[in-house]
C-alpha cells in the first residue's frame, strides 16, 4: 500500500484540558485504548503517520437509558472525549449487547468516521471486531460494533505472564494473516496494541478498531502496512518477553532500558523461541533483526504470514502426567543369574519376558485369601465389640432410673446464650461521594434470600470504582438493626469474591450516621472477602448502626468489576 491510508487506532485522547473523571474511564470492549487512566497517545511506532488533530466540539450530552433509533438502548458511557463518546448499549431487537460510537453530526471527524465503518463492515472478516451499523441520524452519527464480554485483552494476559510459545505462534499468525487480508482490501490499523487484540474462548484472536477508530482520531500514515507490521512484531515480541520493545513504559509492560536501543528477545529473556524471537525482531523496524542472520526484514503483514507459515509449526505443550513405571527385567528372571554366557550361544538378556498380571501367581491367590480371611475376622470383631458396648450402656441407664437424682453443683458455670441472628429492621445505602448506588435494591442484601442482591454497576479497568474521584471512598450498606443491641459477630454473602470490604460500628448513642468517620467500631477488619465473609468478636460491640463498607470491587471477568451483597446477617445476644 503505497497510497495514503487512514487506519484504525485507539480512539481516546485525554491530552488537554479533560475532565478528571473522563482521563478516568478506561474502556476495553469498544475499541478505546487507553493506560493508567489516560488515552495511550505515546510510545507506539507512529514515525510515518500523522494526527489530524480535531476542532474542540463537545461530545453529545447523552444519558443512561436512551435510545437510537428505537432499538439501541444506552447502558454504560465508557468514554467521553475529544468530541465523541463510546458506550455499551443493549441491542432490544436481538436481545444482545453492542458497543456504541457517538459524535455530533457537524464534527470535523463525522464524514470520515461514517465512511470507515462502512467500509470495515463490508470487509466481512470474522477475525474482525464487526461493525453492525453506521447511522447519521437527528445531528448525531453512530457506529454499532459487536460487544464480546466473554473475550479477554491480550493487556490482561501479558498481565499474568509471557505467552507460552505455542500460543505467541497463534497470535502472530492470526494477528498477520488478518491483516494481510485487510490490507488487500485497502484497510489498515496503525494501532495495533494489546488493547486491541481480544483472546475469545475458544483460542481465536479477533482484532478491534478497524478504519473506525483511525477516523476519530484522525490519523494518517503514508507507510501503513510497515506501520502495522512493526506494531504486530511488537506484539510479539511482548508476547514472548513480557515487555514492551521501547524505552517507555506501556500498557502495564515494563520498557527495555533506555539508551541500548532495542535488543533480541532471548537477550530480554531466558528461554524465548529462537525462531519466533528472530520472527519479532524481523517485523520491528531494526532493518533486519540480528547481526548474525541475512532475512530482509519484513515490511508488509503479507510478508510476515509468510514468514510465520515457514517456520517449523510449533506444537500445543503435551499434558503433564505421571507414566507408570515398565516392568523391569532382570536376568534372574531368565534363569541366567550368575551363569555366564556360552561361547556362540545368543544371549537370553535381550529377551522381553511379559510381567504377570497382578496376584494371578498361586502366592497372589494365597494372599487375596488371606488378606479376605483377615478383614472377615476384623469386621466379626468389631460387630461383638459394639453389641457388648451397647448392652453395657443400656444396663447402666436402667440403674440410674432407679437411684435418686444428683443434686446440681452449686459452682456449674452458667451457660452462655448462644449467639443468634439479630432482626434487622431497615438498609440503606451510604452517600461516600456522588450519588447513592442502586438505592432501590438494597433491601435484597436483608431480605434473607441469598439469590437476590443489592448489586453495582459495572466498572472497567480499575477495582476502585473504575478509579472515579466520585467514588474515592467506595460505598456501603448501612443496617439499623432498630435498637441498641450487643453485636458478637456477623455472616456475609457476597455477591461477587474478590471484593475488598470492612465491616464497621457506630456509637450505641449515634443516631442515624451517614458519614464514614461515624462508624468508629471495627467488626471486621479491611481485607479481601470470599463470597462467604464470617466474623466472631471475643468482646460484644453494642451498636444499632452497622456499616458494610466495599472499598474495592471483586473481578466479574476480562477488565470489568463489579461489587454487591446477597445477604446480611448480624449475630448478637439482643440488648
Amino acid at each position: 500500500m503505497a497510497e495514503r491510508s487512514t487506519a484504525a487506532v485507539d480512539v481516546a485522547d485525554n491530552s488537554g484540558d479533560e475532565p478528571l473523571a473522563a482521563q478516568a474511564v478506561k474502556a476495553t470492549a469498544d475499541g478505546v485504548d487507553t493506560q493508567n487512566g489516560r488515552a495511550a497517545d505515546g510510545r507506539m511506532p507512529e514515525k510515518d503517520a500523522e494526527r489530524t488533530p480535531a476542532a474542540p466540539v463537545a461530545a453529545p450530552e447523552l444519558h443512561s437509558g436512551h435510545k437510537l433509533a428505537r432499538r439501541y438502548r444506552l447502558e454504560e458511557c465508557v468514554t467521553r472525549v475529544d468530541g465523541f463518546s463510546s458506550w455499551r448499549a443493549m441491542d432490544e431487537k436481538l436481545r444482545r449487547a453492542v458497543g456504541v460510537h457517538l459524535l455530533p453530526a457537524d464534527h470535523p471527524r463525522a464524514r470520515s468516521v461514517l465512511a470507515a465503518a462502512r467500509s470495515s463492515a463490508l470487509l466481512g472478516d470474522p477475525r474482525f471486531v464487526q461493525v453492525l451499523d453506521a447511522v447519521e441520524e437527528n445531528d448525531l452519527v453512530y457506529v454499532v460494533h459487536e460487544w464480546l464480554p466473554d473475550a479477554t485483552e491480550l493487556t490482561a494476559l501479558l498481565a499474568a505472564g509471557p505467552l507460552e510459545a505455542h500460543e505467541a505462534y497463534q497470535l502472530v499468525s492470526q494477528v498477520s494473516q488478518a491483516m494481510a487480508a485487510a490490507h488487500r482490501e485497502g484497510l489498515a490499523h496503525l494501532r495495533l496494541t494489546p488493547s486491541a487484540i481480544l483472546r475469545t474462548s475458544t483460542g481465536q484472536y479477533r482484532i478491534r478498531g478497524l478504519a473506525v477508530n483511525a477516523a476519530l482520531r484522525g490519523i494518517t500514515s503514508d507507510t501503513p502496512q510497515r506501520a502495522d507490521t512493526e506494531a504486530i512484531g511488537a506484539l510479539l515480541y511482548a508476547a514472548l518477553t513480557q515487555r514492551w520493545p521501547y524505552e517507555d513504559d506501556a500498557y502495564g509492560l515494563t520498557g527495555l532500558p533506555k539508551g541500548v536501543g532495542l535488543i533480541a528477545p532471548d537477550q530480554v529473556r531466558a528461554g524465548v523461541h529462537r525462531g519466533l524471537g528472530e520472527l519479532a525482531m524481523r517485523a520491528l523496524a531494526n532493518d533486519g533483526a540480528t547481526a548474525s542472520r541475512q532475512e530482509p526484514a519484513c515490511t508488509s503483514p503479507e510478508e510476515l504470514a509468510k514468514a510465520v507459515a515457514a517456520m517449523p509449526r510449533i506444537r500445543p505443550p503435551e499434558p503433564a502426567f505421571a507414566a507408570p513405571p515398565e516392568y523391569q527385567n532382570t536376568t534372574y528372571q531368565q534363569g541366567s543369574y550368575g551363569r555366564p554366557a556360552a561361547a556362540g550361544s545368543m544371549s537370553v538378556q535381550n529377551i522381553t519376558v511379559a510381567a504377570p498380571a497382578p496376584l494371578q501367581s498361586r502366592t497372589g491367590r494365597v494372599l487375596k485369601w488371606g488378606v479376605a480371611a483377615l478383614l472377615i475376622a476384623a469386621l466379626g470383631l468389631g460387630s461383638w465389640q459394639l453389641a457388648d458396648t451397647l448392652l453395657e450402656r443400656v444396663n447402666q441407664g436402667s440403674n440410674s432410673d432407679t437411684g435418686p437424682a444428683e443434686p446440681p453443683a452449686d459452682d456449674a458455670p452458667a451457660k452462655k446464650d448462644p449467639d443468634k441472628p439479630l432482626p434487622l429492621a431497615r438498609a440503606s445505602v451510604l452517600t461516600l461521594g456522588g450519588d447513592k448506588i442502586k438505592p432501590e435494591d438494597v433491601d435484597k442484601a436483608i431480605d434473607g434470600d441469598t439469590g437476590t442482591a443489592w448489586i453495582t454497576p459495572h466498572y472497567r479497568d480499575y477495582a476502585n470504582f473504575g478509579n472515579l474521584p466520585a467514588r474515592k471512598d467506595g460505598t456501603g450498606v448501612v443496617v439499623d438493626l432498630g435498637s441498641v443491641q450487643n453485636v458478637t459477630g456477623l455472616d456475609l454473602d457476597l455477591h461477587l469474591a474478590g471484593q475488598k470490604l470492612q465491616v464497621l460500628a457506630a456509637p450505641p448513642e449515634a443516631s442515624a450516621p451517614d458519614s464514614l468517620a461515624e462508624f468508629s467500631q471495627v467488626i471486621a477488619k479491611k481485607a479481601v472477602a470470599q463470597k462467604k465473609l464470617q466474623a466472631t468478636l471475643e468482646n460484644p460491640v453494642r451498636t444499632r448502626y452497622v456499616l458494610v463498607h466495599i472499598t474495592e470491587l471483586g473481578p466479574e471477568g476480562g477488565d470489568s468489576y463489579r461489587g454487591g451483597i446477597s445477604d446480611i446477617k448480624i449475630l448478637g445476644h439482643g440488648s
